[in-house]
């Protein structure tokens, strides 16, 4: 339902757009965005609004917590848990408008304290902001809350996780960076210790671009100079991985989803017709210019020694072309037509170098880059087979912040169970389950409590393992190691 004007301050687009799964048009990558909506502010905050703050960019920024973001402690003006979740509950019973009627336009909450009923916390720059400031952070939150699946209330435990392995025949494993952390191999977005913190703390203001196509095809030195630390090891896997496995093995593995481009799954035994990877992978390289295919471990080298590889089928035949007399070659680009025009270019002719010795292209691993459209087999496989028999879905090591794999949960049947495993929280997705801490110590226990032989060489024998509730009412608990640090729970009125 599209917004009507309100006599509060607040428009909240209910009906917000989100990926559609079901296109024939696959979009390319992107990051996850709390689902669009449109808002607008009657009143502004003194010249607040002149520091960009209407910029919607950085209120999903505020709204993901970003790594950039430093925020107020103060919990003094929060709503408490049940309090929150009364009031999601009644923002779904009235839906968006009636919501703020009753609870901006009456005066009755102020927007800053309804931001932290929707896991908001506010950045330490807007701490002495007046309250219209917060009126489009509440829309967008309002929002996200309104497009989140509901949470299945019979589904709690790790107790009811186990019994969901035993019982269900066709299950979805959607996974990212977070499986592989054990090996060496960092994930992307954790902060300080993912590897989008290392690249920020070496100057780079967007870490991203260092994936973007176009900046690669314009300077492939940049990403060939930084990714040797996500160069995968092509003989070892995790607990987690053999878990995944062991679903297999027992005939209950739908599809595993793997947002990884390390490789490690296929190392690991899953069958090519139980995987797909949604980012690419390390395991092919292509040239950008030519198209020739060669196995990905055949650049590691290169990658190793911050030196872009140039395709060698390109090599060859530019070598057969000089051979040829009085040929010329009009230089080209690294690849597809992206290389940026200079003006120089403008003015070239064949007396100033525009017939030069050509160059090979540049071999680019198949990850997907950003601006670059995801494999087809993702949206064939979800849409035509797995959407209809999945019966169980596991999510594991990852923040769910890259469409369009981000959208799977909302995209699958609602009474479908949902099961979220990582080191921590995350508020735009509402799963049954939540099982915090190390993902290998997690998928150890619930197979032990499935009555299931899970053997690795990581995985130490007579583990024990403690459980403990973290939140009962957002059904999260922590699983750690006995004699291991607990998982912090969250302060008061940041639940989501």
């Amino acid at each position: 339902m599209a917004a009507n004007g309100l006599s509060g301050p607040v428009m909240v687009q209910e009906s917000a757009q989100v990926v559609d799964l079901t296109s024939s048009d696959p979009p390319t990558e992107r990051v996850y965005e709390p689902a669009g909506a449109t808002v607008a502010t009657t009143a502004k905050a003194d010249d607040s609004s002149d520091d960009g703050l209407d910029d919607a960019s950085l209120y999903e920024e505020i709204l993901e917590e970003g790594p950039n973001m430093e925020f107020s402690t103060d919990s003094a003006d929060t709503c408490p848990p049940e309090e929150s979740r009364s009031l999601r509950n009644r923002l779904h019973e009235v839906g968006a408008n009636q919501f703020v009627l009753e609870n901006i336009t009456t005066g009755k909450y102020s927007a800053r304290k309804l931001c932290s009923a929707f896991g908001v916390k506010i950045p330490k720059f807007m701490t002495d902001f007046v309250d219209e400031a917060f009126y489009q952070l509440l829309g967008l939150a309002i929002s996200r809350e309104l497009n989140k699946r509901r949470r299945l209330e019979q589904y709690k435990t790790i107790d009811d996780a186990a019994q969901l392995l035993r019982e269900r025949k066709n299950i979805m494993v959607i996974t990212g960076a977070g499986i592989s952390t054990s090996l060496g191999i960092p994930d992307f977005r954790s902060k300080n210790t993912g590897f989008y913190s290392k690249l920020l703390e070496m100057g780079f203001e967007d870490p991203e671009q260092v994936f973007d196509i176009h900046n690669f095809d314009e300077d492939p030195k940049v990403f060939y100079t930084l990714a040797g630390d996500i160069l995968p090891d092509l003989k070892k896997w995790t607990p987690t991985h053999e878990f995944i496995r062991l679903l297999q093995d027992k005939d209950k593995l739908l599809t595993n989803y793997t947002q990884n481009i390390d490789n490690v799954e296929s190392h690991a035994g899953i069958r090519r017709d139980k995987l797909i990877q949604c980012h690419g992978s390390w395991a092919t390289a292509t040239c950008r210019k030519c198209k020739y295919r060669i196995p990905g471990e055949d650049i590691f080298g290169d990658i190793r020694n911050h030196t872009p590889a140039e395709c060698k089928n390109c090599l060859k035949e530019i070598a057969l072309q000089g051979d040829r007399p009085g040929m010329k070659r009009k230089r080209s680009s690294n690849g597809n037509g992206s290389r940026k025009r200079r003006k120089s270019d403008e003015s070239d002719s064949d007396d100033d170098g525009q017939y030069d010795i050509p160059q090979p292209g540049i071999m680019k691993p198949d990850i997907t880059f950003f601006g670059e459209a995801l494999p087809q087999d993702f949206f064939d496989r979800l849409r035509e087979t797995d959407k209809e028999k999945v019966d169980l879905v596991i999510v594991i090591g990852t923040s769910m912040k890259v469409a369009p794999v981000s959208e799977i949960p909302n995209f699958v049947p609602g009474d479908v169970p949902q099961i979220y495993i990582s080191r921590d929280p995350i508020h735009h997705i509402n799963f049954d389950i939540n099982l915090l801490g190390d993902s290998d110590t997690i998928v150890a226990e619930l197979a032990r409590r499935a009555g299931w032989d899970l053997k690795h060489s990581m995985i130490p024998e007579n583990q024990k393992i403690d459980v403990f509730p973290i939140d009962e009412y957002e059904h999260r608990y922590g699983v750690k190691v006995q004699g291991r640090l607990d998982p912090k729970p969250e302060a008061p009125g940041h639940t989501a």
